[in-house]
């Protein structure tokens, strides 16, 4: 039998975690409620159709709200469940499939292009030869920011068009000098060229492997977000005569590994929260997480790297967009925090509007 004493302890300290626990849902909800504010201020400032943001801990969401909506001209609410398109976020993701690969010794960072590909030696201009794994991760490997054409070969299987456009497009000189930083939408595809040719698998059955399955990410997928002619998710919206136009559209399919995923902000959370410290990661170990994230210059593997007072020191950051929407987010490993931004849209405006509403979710979450 339990004491009385032990009983009315026991007692006492559930109550007490409960109430803990409903005033942190209070906070919780209070600032959510303070971004939904921000988010309509904003949309009605700047006139753009919706916005979703969110402030995430290594334990998930913390705060999320969003405003206006899914598609101009329709009544439709975009919703805090809602799907957002990453754009070149999605590189952080890319990199962290390739560090799956080299955790599997199937391949390393210095591993180049050549070594993967030795039946293209006479196919592939010798200034790509010697390009490595992680020179392509951190834009370095001199290749061109983007294919001449990314819509070329759309009768080949994925796979064999990516390899296909590569050849297509290294044939020429390198675009910049290899150690160099050149961002390359190019380059992402050829490291993901890399891995597709060793699995044998493409980019996308990889990414639904290693980085969606493991992180229970069930809402990603690629490309635009949501059934073609649906309004049942946002669609992306571009200036036409300075109004803005809904299309449901996305970058080619072969420009997958650079910037072509699409999830909740729910479920973005869940790969941010890597870069975490206070999180014991799902996939790979602090170790090689934090390989990812060592800058040559102020880039990374799929990261900008930097420093900000507001973030006690090192802090990431990345932006996308697909010329339809614009997503933004900034990690803060010291302060087990990141911001989250995206909108349905993209103008010349949008990146100034984003780190704008960063700047708030900073402020809401002091």
């Amino acid at each position: 039998m339990i004491a009385p004493k032990v009983v009315i302890f026991l007692f006492t300290l559930t109550l007490l975690v409960c109430q803990a626990s409903q005033a942190q849902t209070q906070i919780e909800r209070g600032k959510s409620a303070r971004i939904k504010a921000a988010l309509i201020e904003s949309i009605d400032q700047n006139k753009i159709p919706g916005m979703l943001a969110a402030i995430i801990d290594s334990d998930g969401l913390i705060a999320i709200a969003a405003a206006g909506v899914r598609k101009s001209g329709n009544k439709k609410k975009i919703t805090p469940q809602d799907l957002v398109h990453l754009g070149s976020c999605t590189k952080a993701m890319t990199s962290t499939l390739l560090a799956r690969f080299v955790d599997e010794s199937s391949i390393n960072w210095e591993t180049t292009l050549i070594e993967v590909f030795p039946e293209y030696k006479n196919k592939i201009h010798p200034d790509y030869h010697q390009a490595t794994l992680w020179q392509l991760a951190t834009h370095r490997s001199g290749i061109a920011a983007n294919a001449q054409d990314w819509w070329v070969h759309r009768d080949m299987t994925i796979k064999v068009r990516r390899q296909t456009i590569m050849l297509d497009n290294l044939k020429q000189a390198s675009a910049g000098k290899p150690g160099e930083f050149l961002y390359s939408n190019l380059g992402y595809m050829t490291a993901a060229c890399m891995v597709e040719k060793l699995s044998r698998t493409s980019w996308e059955d990889l990414m639904k492997s290693f980085i969606f399955k493991p992180l229970d990410m069930k809402s990603a997928g690629f490309g635009a977000p949501g059934r073609p002619g649906e309004i049942k998710q946002p669609w992306g919206h571009i200036k036409k005569s300075g109004r803005w136009s809904p299309i449901q559209s996305d970058n080619a399919a072969a420009l997958g590994p650079a910037g072509r995923v699409h999830c909740s902000l729910q479920d973005w959370a869940k790969f941010i929260a890597l870069q975490l410290p206070e999180k014991t990661p799902v996939i790979l170990n602090r170790k090689k997480l934090n390989r990812l994230i060592q800058p040559t210059g102020e880039y990374a593997a799929g990261w900008l790297v930097t420093q900000r007072t507001w973030g006690k020191g090192t802090v990431l950051s990345h932006s996308g967009s697909n010329t339809m929407w614009h997503a933004l987010l900034w990690v803060a490993p010291q302060l087990d925090r990141a911001y989250l931004v995206v909108t349905n849209s993209n103008d010349e405006k949008s990146a100034a509007i984003c780190d704008d509403m960063i700047g708030k979710l900073i402020a809401i979450d002091k």
